[in-house]
């Protein structure tokens, strides 16, 4: 019984740090991942042949 709380608090824990450092709506790796490649369209989007 122990064991089982032990990995569903552990699996608790995760989905916290998933949800704060990945999927943080500001300062997530997923915004400065969408920021630097709306910067990169840009930057292929003004080049001119």
């Amino acid at each position: 019984m122990r064991n089982i709380l032990i990995t569903v608090m552990m699996i608790i824990v995760v989905a916290l740090m998933f949800n704060g450092i990945i999927a943080n709506d500001t300062t997530g790796t997923r915004a400065r991942i969408e920021t630097q490649g709306t910067a990169a369209n840009s930057t292929i989007g003004s080049m001119t042949p």
